[in-house]
């Protein structure tokens, strides 16, 4: 047999093997494609749409939803609008056109989603608000939110222990209700006691890339305190690192809401004075238990508070360090 013949020979062996594996793997394909046809036939379709993912708050919140969603056979869109109030409904009009059967939302603005949300409400998808509320009554079927008002004058009540007194500068967030009761909550607490003075209030939008600069932008133009309230830890991050820049500052005494790891690590450093303590954990827990009572038809409460916890040095060992509560 020639050389010729022989690869001719091999070469028709090769042809043919690569022939049954293609029909293998298509075979195994439409297989597969009817598999997952038939494991999402029934399945709903849920959207979750919070303020921004650059927040170890939501992530946490939001697994614990998906967890439960994936083990009720159904599947999670989920969607970062990053503090964009006009993308967030650009993103959420496009859940609803996808079929979504209920939305976990938490809005950027209060007041900014109420046409977006009033088309799923018409569609008939359940809406639950989470950490924070939408102005609007009647748009949420269900609303779940730490204590923030608590939260705000917990931290209010705890400071005029520590301190005999305070310029106090806040790092707020308006366009959050969750934060305006934050704030609320604080400056309620020291309301009418002359010993404590709020210098300046700066917008920050919770984010510790915004309030830096901004607060160094103050610092640099002569504004003086000793005291800064942060309506969330990453604000509170953002205070203790201008606080560390400019140490002509002197003492100053931060506190924040979150009870981040991040932000108990710096109360065990003296960088931080207290936290508010918020249960991502557990404010998931409850709009996936609410989700699946909503979809089935069965009674749910329409209002959910989640109490928070007030950490601070002497207590900080009864927390993880390490993880959210």
């Amino acid at each position: 047999m020639s050389m010729w013949e022989k690869d001719k020979i091999v070469n028709r062996i090769l042809a043919g093997v690569y022939i049954a594996a293609l029909i293998l793997l298509f075979s195994t394909g439409m297989n597969w494609l009817r598999l997952s046809d038939k494991g999402t036939e029934n399945s709903r379709l849920i959207g979750a749409s919070y303020m921004t993912m650059n927040n170890e708050f939501y992530d946490i919140l939001n697994e614990q939803i998906r967890v439960r969603v994936e083990g009720e056979g159904d599947l999670m869109v989920l969607r970062d609008p990053g503090l964009d109030v006009e993308r967030q409904a650009e993103q959420i009009n496009s859940m609803l056109d996808m079929g979504i059967s209920a939305l976990i939302v938490t809005p950027v603005s209060f007041d900014g989603l109420s046409d977006v949300l009033q088309r799923a409400r018409g569609m008939g998808v359940k809406i639950i608000v989470v950490d924070t509320e939408v102005e609007q009554e009647g748009l949420a079927d269900c609303t779940i939110v730490s204590d923030n008002y608590r939260a705000g004058y917990a931290i209010g009540e705890y400071m005029m222990r520590k301190q005999e007194s305070g310029r106090i500068l806040v790092l707020a967030h308006e366009t959050a209700i969750s934060g305006r009761r934050r704030v609320q909550g604080f400056k309620d607490s020291i309301a009418g006691d002359k010993r404590f003075e709020i210098v300046n209030e700066i917008g920050c939008k919770g984010q510790y890339e915004i309030a830096l600069p901004l607060v160094e932008d103050y610092i640099e133009s002569g504004g003086t305190f000793d005291t800064v309230f942060c309506l969330n830890d990453l604000a509170g991050e953002a205070a203790v690192t201008a606080v560390r820049r400019h140490p002509e500052l002197g003492k100053v005494y931060v506190y924040g809401v979150d009870g981040s790891p991040d932000a108990k690590s710096m109360i065990g450093a003296g960088e931080m004075e207290a936290t508010a303590a918020q249960f991502p954990t557990e404010i998931g827990e409850e709009a996936a238990d609410t989700l699946y009572k909503m979809l089935r038809g069965e009674d749910y409460e329409s209002t959910i508070t989640v109490p928070i916890d007030l950490v601070y040095y002497s207590n900080l060992e009864q927390y993880d360090s390490n993880r959210w509560q």
